[in-house]
């Protein structure tokens, strides 16, 4: 079945353009001049994406993403509008949390892949209900496609926050956690144009911005899933820093949940040893220098110290 995405818009013409821009893809495109309309055909079936004017008569773009929020979280709400105002943006991400701000004019290219960029969210959100260990995987992997980079990159942090929770003897349900949320910790990745996380060079403060949003897009997906608060807070919480001077919320020490600093912890590893657009994989012995120097600033030093001391007891036990 095909999925719905509806654009509202008072302006005939702009409606008859967006119909023009999706004739030949595969969507299902409805149409509503204002948002009454709109909220009834949301009632009357699923519908994906919204992408909404903000100015128009009797209901502002605002006001429909909000409601739309409260009948159907599950649809990805996008803002269109001529306006460029600071507050214009500033309510549509706070009261209707929209996904993405476009500006008319728009262009069709950019129009394009923000929609696709909306149902690949809608259906991460619909995967990610029930699925099984192995589905997870499969859609964490998914996401890592996005990234060249990236590559594995999951796995190799599961494994490592792994070592971390054996070695603070966590129960097998604590484990499934720590495995799953280390797994999806990048999943907020999915909001991000490839564009930006395959750009060589130091991103300008919007992209900038873009990339930082990643951890909370990815929660608000783990939530609406309905995942474990373990899983969202690994999500929401693995760039947070031990010094407090990370993001979202600048948490300091054990303000960030034990979870996301061991996903902190092993996420860091493996960016130090694996090859990044911005420097080479380093040895692990010059990782392990690195994150001595990290512990107590940007890393919790307990688990650094546990996880170099695994990984170090380890190689001890390759050689011959």
């Amino acid at each position: 079945m095909a999925e719905t995405v509806l654009f509202v818009d008072d302006e005939p013409n702009v409606r008859a353009a967006m119909q023009r821009l999706f004739a030949e893809s595969d969507l299902n495109v409805a149409l509503a001049a204002d948002g009454r309309e709109a909220l009834s055909l949301i009632c009357a079936q699923p519908v994906a994406v919204v992408v909404a004017d903000y100015r128009m008569p009797g209901m502002s773009g605002t006001e429909l993403l909000e409601r739309v929020r409260d009948l159907s979280p599950e649809t990805v709400r996008v803002m269109l509008t001529g306006y460029a105002e600071l507050q214009t943006a500033l309510d549509a991400i706070n009261l209707g949390e929209v996904f993405r701000f476009v500006l008319k004019p728009w262009e069709n290219e950019h129009l394009r892949a923000v929609v696709e960029e909306a149902l690949a969210r809608y259906r991460l959100v619909l995967a990610l209900r029930d699925a099984d260990e192995s589905t997870l995987l499969s859609l964490a992997q998914m996401i890592e496609l996005k990234d060249a980079y990236t590559r594995g990159h999951c796995e190799r942090v599961a494994a490592y926050a792994l070592r971390i929770a054996a070695a603070l003897n966590f129960d097998a349900q604590r484990t499934a956690h720590i495995r799953r949320g280390s797994w999806l910790h990048d999943c907020g990745k999915v909001g991000v144009p490839e564009s930006i996380l395959n750009f060589q060079g130091p991103l300008n403060s919007y992209d900038f911005n873009v990339v930082r949003n990643h951890p909370r897009w990815g929660a608000e997906v783990a939530r609406k899933a309905r995942l474990e608060r373990e899983i969202v807070n690994m999500i929401l919480f693995h760039h947070e820093r031990w010094d407090g001077e990370g993001y979202p919320h600048g948490l300091q020490g054990e303000q960030i949940p034990l979870e996301a600093r061991i996903v902190a912890t092993a996420d860091v590893y493996d960016a130090l040893t694996s090859d990044r657009p911005y420097q080479k994989a380093m040895t692990p012995a010059r990782a392990a220098s690195v994150m001595h120097s990290l512990a107590g600033t940007q890393l919790d030093p307990r688990l650094t110290e546990l996880l170099l001391a695994e990984l170090a007891r380890e190689e001890k036990e390759r050689r011959p």
